[in-house]
């Protein structure tokens, strides 16, 4: 099924350096639309079955050197059975000669022909690497997305209880900010989601009482990045004195974005508390927890107990340490 979003044919050609042979048309103007690409050794020996115009299509070696065992009759209408669907573009790859009547063909049925120096395999990895993060399904989330310690913490939490506040105290540790306010989100596959921001407020943060500031401007280069993958959720909430938060950390609580688990930690927020250092060890407790290491594990082995007790038990034997 065809995505909904595109990606012009211009941009690949600048991302990926690839020689225009013949276009249609302004490349601006042209676009692709799926993410998968293919190569069409069946439709040129005559099987079109489930075949997916939609997609780019690679002649490389062995579709070249195919062509060239037929006859010309059979080769004209071999190349014309897969230009007439018409595929956003047609890459012939290793700086292989074009197969006769392939340029009449893209001509006639308005086909743009392009032609890399790389191999089909390495082209068709970063190609398809670029158009899944491009073609992405995406939504767009209120709230801030950092890089601390190399994992992506989205911070999320009502207007006014201070993520941009604790994104500014995280950026003067060291660390990175991808977006403030508006964090958009891609699955580009599933099991992975890359955040980023907007174009038009990136590397932007509002402050309350100062106004927008420029983290770039300020902090510098190394201050910002521009994507990130989303490994965990901090949502911060004031600080409720009724309500129970978890202090063992023994199970992990788990957000669905986009049908993708994300582990989520609930940091309750209230004057003296440190937000920022919080962050930074919740995600080095997140890392810690992926590489099979549980910190209320090892606690509970040591103190006799196991994870079926009840959690009144877990907290009063806590306590009397």
């Amino acid at each position: 099924m065809a995505s909904k979003y595109s990606v012009s044919l211009d941009k690949l050609i600048k991302e990926f350096g690839f020689e225009t042979l013949y276009l249609p048309g302004d490349a601006c103007d042209l676009s692709v639309t799926s993410q998968d690409v293919n190569r069409p050794g069946l439709i040129l020996a005559g099987r079109d079955d489930y075949f997916d115009p939609e997609r780019v299509q690679f002649l490389g070696l062995s579709e070249i050197e195919f062509l060239k065992t037929l006859s010309d009759e059979t080769r004209y209408e071999s190349l014309k059975r897969l230009v007439k669907t018409q595929p956003p573009f047609i890459l012939i790859t290793r700086n292989l000669e074009i197969p006769s009547h392939l340029s009449s063909l893209v001509e006639e049925y308005k086909v743009p022909l392009l032609r890399t120096g790389e191999s089909t395999s390495s082209c068709m990895s970063a190609l398809i690497s670029f158009l899944g993060t491009e073609l992405a399904e995406r939504i767009t989330r209120h709230g801030v997305l950092v890089e601390v310690y190399g994992e992506g913490v989205l911070i999320v939490g009502d207007s006014g209880v201070g993520k941009s506040e604790t994104a500014i105290e995280l950026i003067k540790r060291g660390h990175r900010l991808i977006a403030d306010d508006a964090v958009e989100i891609r699955k580009v596959s599933s099991k992975t989601l890359v955040g980023s921001a907007p174009d038009n407020i990136r590397h932007f943060i509002e402050l309350r009482g100062v106004g927008i500031i420029n983290a770039r401007r300020i902090f510098g280069m190394g201050a910002v990045k521009l994507t990130e993958k989303i490994n965990m959720v901090v949502q911060l909430e004031p600080w409720d004195s009724t309500k129970v938060y978890d202090r063992m950390g023994l199970d992990n609580d788990y957000i669905s974005i986009m049908d993708i688990k994300v582990p989520v930690t609930v940091v309750p927020v209230k004057p003296g508390r440190n937000l920022a250092i919080i962050i930074e060890v919740a995600a080095m407790n997140n890392r810690q927890k992926k590489m099979g290491y549980n910190a209320a594990r090892e606690l509970l082995h040591q103190l006799g107990m196991d994870e079926g007790e009840s959690k009144d038990e877990e907290l009063e034997i806590w306590q009397n340490y």
